[in-house]
């Protein structure tokens, strides 16, 4: 794996660290593991319900706990991690580009001035362009993921039920259907949902983690440092970023024309945010909010905190090679 490739163009000199996109991405695939079931969760919830007022639809899953005992009863216990693979490769993808292209601007300085302090305005650019590249080139696994996670057993089905056997045949049943654009449906919704989650997360992990630094209360390279900037950072991530992954699992997961490959229920972000406002109030946007809160707490907390864990091994690892050498 190489510490450094520079590209050069011009004047301009860009360094890209591959190593800082690969120990992003194996962070983000351990904490996926731990949390796919949060996710299995949440993406049900979400889709409960879908376009009905509230007391017009059977409620299958009236909180996190009772859903869990809902897919453990009619289903098994093994359906609590539906959609792992293809969720294991958006991890990997999404987070490896977010988390390792933060990682290069930061050692790039880009994102803090001459004293070493974050600079939020750079640090939000920064974050938001990570999540974006991140969330493009990881969509077609996060269309899978939705699909497999929301398939269930006909009497505690919601939301369209796509009947993918697997992710290689999901991937092909879609590109048969609808070619390679159909692979990237919904991707604006995702890259909208991973701007606003993944900028907020970045920004207050860095800021958190410098502010912790500067009053040397704890360290903040240490394990326990890295937890706590990890949680303070994670309660903005929640309040800001499930709306947008209500529309967001929407979008992915509704019935598309096969002749036309358009959505059946929704035309984009606006059309699905207005809908659902329409129907379901203000709080349909937040249907799921204690799942997203209970996966999305731990899986920030363990994305960064195995992410900064691997940096640090690796980092050590190189100053032990360069020593030797």
């Amino acid at each position: 794996m190489d510490q450094k490739r520079i590209l050069m163009n011009g004047s301009n000199h860009l360094m890209i660290q591959w190593d800082e996109l690969m120990l992003g991405g194996l962070g983000a695939i351990c904490a996926g593991f731990f949390t796919n079931p949060l996710d299995v969760i949440k993406t049900r919830i979400q889709l409960q319900g879908e376009l009905k007022a509230r007391g017009h639809y059977t409620v299958h899953y009236r909180n996190v706990f009772h859903a869990f005992y809902q897919m453990a009863r009619n289903e098994s216990f093994i359906s609590l991690q539906k959609g792992l693979v293809p969720a294991i490769w958006y991890q990997f993808i999404m987070n490896g580009c977010r988390f390792g292209l933060y990682q290069v601007c930061d050692n790039l300085r880009l994102t803090r001035n001459e004293h070493g302090d974050v600079i939020f305005y750079r640090s939000i650019i920064c974050g938001v362009g990570s999540g974006i590249v991140g969330s493009f080139l990881g969509s077609p696994f996060y269309l899978i993921k939705t699909h497999l996670q929301s398939q269930s057993e006909s009497h505690i089905a919601v939301g369209h039920q796509h009947k993918h056997s697997s992710m290689t045949a999901g991937f092909r049943t879609i590109f048969v259907q609808n070619g390679i654009k159909g692979l990237w449906r919904g991707s604006v919704a995702s890259i909208t949902r991973v701007s606003v989650g993944g900028s907020i997360q970045l920004t207050s992990f860095a800021t958190v983690k410098t502010f912790l630094d500067k009053k040397n209360w704890i360290d903040v390279n240490s394990w326990y440092g890295t937890l706590l900037s990890s949680m303070i950072g994670s309660c903005f991530v929640v309040v800001s970023m499930t709306p947008f992954d209500v529309v967001s699992t929407r979008l992915y997961n509704q019935p598309v024309d096969p002749k036309t490959g358009r959505g059946q229920l929704y035309r984009g972000i606006p059309d699905c945010m207005i809908k659902i406002f329409r129907t379901e109030g203000i709080l349909g946007f937040y249907k799921g909010f204690g799942a997203s809160f209970l996966r999305l707490g731990p899986h920030t907390v363990l994305s960064i905190f195995f992410w900064q864990l691997l940096r640090k091994e690796y980092l050590l690892y190189l100053k032990q090679e360069q020593t030797l050498s």
